[in-house]
Parts: structure tokens; sequence; C-alpha cells
């Protein structure tokens, strides 16, 4: 008995843009864009930028980047670092932290370091670094004192423009019926918004077929 060949599907790498003119302005992100635009006028040294997954945290943190000239620090690398070399140009991106992952002595170390420089730094956070179950009580204390500018769930208008542009990272010409049914079917959110794109356009290579409504209908299991 013979057996069907099954289509194999590469998993290739999207490349995101994170240039200023890529970045999708909105409401939900409106006062984070501003923050960033308005530097160095800011109200603090320190500022955080909260939101969810997907929500253009690293966008923003990137176009910043290059205005600043900060480098750019995993916070799971903070313990790993050479904090002062981190901080030679002035101003610091720190991605990604979490409660989980913390290294709170050196986070703490980078806090003190930054303020005594006079230094600029910029933390992306899931979740406000205020509320995080730290057991250094002074560390507690710096972070309640960072100001927090929170990225929000996408209206509607800025999911169906996320939908676009992720299909465009993708080299996927969507047309309008499609990004309607998506916007409509899945959850409100940046990550709903990339797990649909990337499906569909797995479903669509692996069956050697064009990304349509259609066939989004077929993957989510609804009438076209």
């Amino acid at each position: 008995m013979s057996l069907a060949p099954r289509q194999l599907v590469l998993a290739l790498d999207h490349r995101e843009s994170f240039a200023r003119e890529d970045f999708l302005a909105g409401p939900p992100n409106a006062a984070a864009l501003a923050l960033i635009e308005r530097w160095p006028d800011w109200p603090s040294l320190m500022m955080a930028l909260v939101g969810p997954e997907g929500s253009g945290k690293t966008h923003l943190a990137s176009i910043w980047a290059r205005i600043s000239g900060a480098r750019v620090l995993s916070a799971k690398l903070l313990g790993q670092t050479d904090l002062p070399a981190a901080l030679a140009t002035g101003a610091l991106v720190v991605e990604d932290l979490a409660p989980r992952s913390l290294d709170e002595r050196a986070l703490f170390h980078l806090l003190n370091l930054a303020r005594e420089e006079g230094a600029f730094l910029l933390l992306t956070a899931r979740s406000a670094p205020a509320a995080f179950p730290v057991g250094l009580r002074d560390l507690a204390s710096r972070l309640r004192s960072i100001p927090v500018v929170t990225l929000a769930a996408p209206d509607d208008a800025l999911l169906r423009a996320l939908i676009v542009k992720l299909a465009a990272d993708r080299q996927l010409a969507v047309d309008e019926p499609l990004v309607s049914f998506l916007a409509n079917r899945i959850e409100r959110s940046f990550a709903a918004a990339k797990d649909a794109v990337e499906r569909i356009d797995r479903e669509g290579m692996r069956l050697h077929r064009p990304v349509t409504r259609a066939l989004a209908a077929e993957l989510f299991r609804e009438n076209p």
C-alpha cells in the first residue's frame, strides 16, 4: 500500500519592520507614541511601557533607541551584563521585564546606576513593574516611582490595520473581505491577530491555495 506524500511546509522567518513609518498609530497606543516622540522632554528619566504581547512595545522601544542612541538589553540578561557599559550612551532600553525571570539585584543596581549618571531608561513589560512581587524592599520602592504608559488592546480600526501589516510582513496580499472576516472572528488582541495570519499563511502554503476569505472560513470552521 502506497501512502500519499505529506506536504512539508517550511517555517520561514518573517522579518517585521520597526521603522517609524511602519508603526500603526491609533487611540490604544497614542499616549505611548506621544511619549517616544517628545523625548527628551519626559516626566522622568525612567519610564515604563506596559501592554500585552504584540501591542507595539518593542516597536516603540526600537524607534526610541534610534532617536536617543540607546542600547537595547533583554531583561533576562541583566545579571550577565556589564551595566556601566550598557549605559555608556546615556540611554538604555530593557526589554520584556517579567517577575518570574527577574534578577532583582541586577535591576536594583541598574536603577541606582542610571539615577546616579542621569541616564534615560525605558523599560518594557506586560504588567506594571510596580506590581511585581519583589523581595528587595528598596527595589519595590524604585519600581513604584517609575511612571507607566499603557498600551491598550486594539480597537477595530487598529486591529484591521494590524492584520494588513502582519500579512504584508509575510508578503501576503489580503483583501477587505478577508480582513473583515478575521477582524470579526478572532479575539480582539494583538496575539490573536498574529496567530490568525500565521495560521492562514501556513494553510495556504500547505494546500497551495491563495489566502482568501474562503480559506479563512474553512480554517476557522465557518461557512464561507
